[in-house]
């Protein structure tokens, strides 16, 4: 499984970058929150969210199906059409994950 990095640990990990001092923990909470907030509120009102050179954030539609599967009981299901919400990766961070290298990749996803 890969290595996964918590909001919290995010948080430091920005609360370390930042030199000046000035900027407490609990500031730079609050701004994370906000970001997350505001990228959920915009996607979920039907916009589309652009970062250049990270990604984009959306939701889309996946038409439902009359004959689903229950992944958990096996039962047949019908779902109706429902919206997903997707991440596409910006052009700069799908070259940078191209050019991993293969040792780090294969780490990230041993047990």
């Amino acid at each position: 499984m890969a290595e996964k990095l918590t909001k919290a640990e995010l948080i430091d990990a920005l609360y370390g970058s930042l030199s000046s001092g000035k900027t407490t923990r609990k500031e730079i909470h609050e701004l994370i929150d906000g970001l997350f907030s505001e990228i959920k509120g915009a996607i979920l009102s039907g916009k589309t969210v652009e970062l250049r050179g990270f990604g984009t954030f959306e939701v889309k539609l996946r038409k439902g199906r009359s004959k689903a599967r229950n992944p958990k009981t096996g039962e047949i299901v019908s779902v109706q059409d429902h919206g997903v919400a997707g991440f596409r990766p910006g052009r700069e961070l799908k070259k940078a994950a191209w050019e991993m290298e293969a040792a780090l990749i294969s780490r990230s996803f041993k047990k």
